[in-house]
Parts: C-alpha cells; structure tokens; sequence
C-alpha cells in the first residue's frame, strides 16, 4: 500500500531499502518505476559489499583539497543537513597517492534544494546547463567553483543517453557508474565508502566494470572506449586484459555507432596519449572497433606501431592525429575519418597534409625540401612549419626535425596585391604562382627582394598557362 500526500510518498510497509528513495520522488515516478528499482536494489546487494565503509585516510593528498572554499562548502551542507561525499576520479586519485585537480562532490540534495540553498546564502551559481544532468556549480566566496551532483539512477538507458530520477541511496548511485574503481565515496572526514571493491581492484592495477559487463556497456557503449582509457591510466602492465571482458567489448563493438564522433575523438585521443596508447588502440582494432571510430576495415597495424615508436622517441607534447594517420592507407581514409570523427581544422589538416606527402617526404634527406613544405601556398608558414615537424616525426628523421625546428622562417617578400597588380590571376592560380616563386626565393637561400623576385613573375605565368 502506498499512501500519498503532496510532494512525497510514504512507503505505508515501509520498505525500509526505498524509503530514502521515495522521500525524493513525486508519486507517478515513484509508481513508474517501483519495480525496477526494487529489481537494481537486490542486483546491487547482490554483488555489494555487507559493509561499505572500508577505511579512514588522512593522507596529504587528502587534505591538499581543503582550501578555505571547500571548509565552507562543507559547512553550509551539513547545516542543511544535506549529506555531500567526494566522488569519482578525485577518490581514485587520491588513493593513488595523488594531489587531485578536481574534486566532484556527490550529494543527496535534488538540484532544486541546491538552487534554493545557494540562491538563500546568496551564492552564485555559473554554468546552468549542467542542471539537465542533475548538477549545479556554485562559486564560494566568489574565488572557487565546484561542480554538485545528486545522486541519480538510470532507470531508462538506450546507449547514448540515460532517463534518470534521484535518490538519496549511495549504494544505487554506485551501482548505475562503469567501473569498480570509480564508483567509490570519500567522506569529507576521511572515510572511504566502496561498495563494489574498487578499492582491491585498484590495488592489484585491475580494470573492471561493475557488475555485468554487457549490461553496463549496453547502458552507454562510450564505456568501451572509457574501458581502455582507464585501463592506460592505472595499470602496469599493457596486456594484462581480462579475455571475457575484452570478448564482451567486441560483441558490442557496433553500439558505437550509437556514439558521436566528438565524443569518441575525445576519449580515443586520451587513450593515444596515454601509458599503452599504441598497444590500446591495437586492442581496440582486435575488438572491432576501427569502423565505428572511422578507420578503414583493415588499419595498418604495421605502420600504427612503426610510426608510434618513431613518434613517442621525440619527446615533447604527442598529437595524437599524427599516430591516427599511420593507420590509414589513403587519403580517402582521411577524408572518411574526419567526416565520422568531426576533427578540429588543425586536427583536419595534419592528418590530410600527412597522408598527402608521407610517401614522398620519405626519400628526402636534405632540408631545404621541408622548409619549402612550410612555405608554400598562401597562409601561416607558422602552421604550416608544425605540419612538417609532425611529418617529420611521423617518418622518424630525428636530426630533420631538430634543424627544422631551430630554422627561423623567413618572411616571403612579395605580398599577394603586389602579384595582383603586376598580372597574376585571381583565385586559385594566384596559389600556384607564389609557390613557384616561393621555390626560386628558396634556391637562393631567401636572399632576394621584392624586385629581384617579380623578375621571375612573366615566366611563372607563361609556365602556368601552357596548356597541359
């Protein structure tokens, strides 16, 4: 029997595992959805540990988190008597022995509590959009932001996107997050709260999904490339996978389809820039991925893992679409990857100029060839100058890429007006007359003034025009 009265339910047999979840419900949700949350309840407790409070930390990690905003934010909770508990990534990295860059906070306050709380207290809060996915961010003292989420539980999911309702049961919010290492608490006074031994598996470097692998991936499949990301970020050794759970990725490889291209770029190039980016994009390949994040049927594995060791000896800052373009055979490819993938125009570009001159750069062993490659066309020599340095990367011409970088472009003295009003052609003609001359002022070590190069402009143009 369920008795009702405005704005809430009362459980009349007091269910004592719901309770808390009703408080937070209007009746026809609570109604709707009544038996699937009894159902998530006992799956949980099925699999849960009998006591989640594993331990007490106070560890310098731990306390580097309490700035003055934080003391206060904790403060004006508790004087609401709203419960707030670290959550995700700062929990694991803290257990990690390492100082968090954010912190999230998870909370059984509804978003409209929150906003009633901060708007009473005079608290501003920034960045309304993340209210739709139950988050509110308020700024403390005007000096720091900090990003509250209610507990939720996903009650209707169709692999992309989730109808969720809150609760104030930590154990269904643990239960509805990807994988055992993220779905633990930390308490602001040191507990840590780990209902699905994420703990034990961060300990042993293990990645694993909570509960029923198939059944979290089919919830949202961006959790198969969430998998490897992870799996880059805690484990020491690359190939120390659990075959059932990679067998599980590959039967759902197609559901990512299902996932925008930004948003599998966005995990995929962590992945490439992370401890085992090749071995976990070559995981990736064996479970059927590489369609579903536009790569041809059959990448080149070969050149992925060549150009991945010339690549990551350089050093420095990794663009990931530089190992991107070794898997593709062509320059359709490219043009196919962008179109699925939605690359940045910088991303766009390298990988279309790598794919383009990879093959002939290859057999060039002198430099003046590359600095004209950062010359040519109308546009920013600067730009075009990272190209070639990632090209050269790409080809692994180590001591290439060290004079090319310490090379000081030099500024083309002859502007394209001055061409125009001396006879070249408007449009794309007006392109290929400044990149031959661009190659004549290169021959003579970029030594020649404006007069000296448009002496060589009735011969480029007559060039030009032969008929070919």
């Amino acid at each position: 029997m369920v008795v009702a009265r405005p704005g809430f339910l009362v459980l009349a047999h007091k269910r004592l595992f719901l309770s808390n979840f009703w408080s937070r419900c209007s009746y026809s949700t609570a109604h709707k959805y009544q038996d699937f949350l009894e159902r998530r309840k006992m799956e949980a407790n099925a699999i849960a540990r009998p006591d989640p409070v594993l331990m007490k930390i106070d560890t310098p990690e731990f306390q580097s988190i309490f700035t003055q905003e934080l003391k206060d934010l904790i403060a004006l909770f508790k004087r609401y008597n709203y419960e707030i508990r670290i959550a995700g990534g700062a929990v694991r990295d803290i257990l990690m022995n390492i100082n968090p860059k954010d912190v999230d906070i998870a909370t059984t306050a509804t978003p409209t509590q929150m906003k009633e709380l901060f708007t009473t207290e005079n608290i501003r809060m920034v960045n309304m959009n993340g209210e739709k996915h139950g988050t509110i961010t308020p700024r403390i003292n005007d000096k720091e932001c900090f990003e509250i989420t209610t507990l939720r539980v996903d009650v209707v999911t169709d692999g992309r996107h989730a109808e969720v309702v809150h609760t104030t049961d930590w154990l269904l919010d643990a239960n509805r997050r990807d994988l055992t290492i993220n779905s633990m608490f930390l308490g602001f006074d040191g507990t840590l709260y780990d209902y699905f031994y994420g703990y034990e598996d961060l300990q042993k470097r293990r990645v694993a999904f909570v509960g029923d692998p198939d059944k979290r991936i089919k919830e949202d499949y961006l959790r198969i490339l969430r998998y490897f990301r992870f799996y880059g970020r805690i484990a020491e050794c690359a190939n120390r996978h659990d075959a059932e759970t990679l067998r599980i990725i590959t039967t759902n490889a197609t559901g990512l389809a299902k996932i925008s291209g930004e948003r599998i770029w966005q995990e995929w190039k962590k992945i490439l820039t992370g401890n085992f980016g090749t071995e976990l994009t070559t995981e990736m390949i064996k479970c059927d991925l590489a369609v579903h994040c536009g790569l041809p049927e059959t990448p080149n594995v070969d050149e992925f893992t060549r150009v991945s060791a010339n690549v990551r000896s350089f050093g420095g800052k990794l663009e990931p679409m530089t190992l991107v373009a070794a898997l593709l055979h062509t320059q359709e490819d490219a043009i196919h990857l962008n179109s699925r993938l939605k690359l940045t125009v910088f991303e766009r570009e390298l990988i279309y100029f790598i794919t383009q001159n990879r093959d002939e750069a290859a057999t060039i062993e002198e430099l003046r060839p590359f600095q004209q490659l950062c010359l040519r066309t109308i546009g920013n020599a600067k730009l075009k100058k990272e190209y070639v340095l990632e090209l050269l990367k790409y080809l692994g011409k180590r001591d290439m890429h060290r004079k090319l970088f310490e090379w000081p472009l030099p500024v083309f003295p002859v502007k394209g007006h001055v061409l125009l009003a001396n006879g070249a052609p408007k449009g794309p003609k007006l392109g290929l007359v400044m990149d031959r001359l661009k190659v004549i002022w290169s021959n003579n070590e970029y030594n020649m003034s404006e007069e000296e190069i448009l002496k060589h402009l009735p011969a480029v143009l007559e060039e030009i025009e032969k008929p070919k």
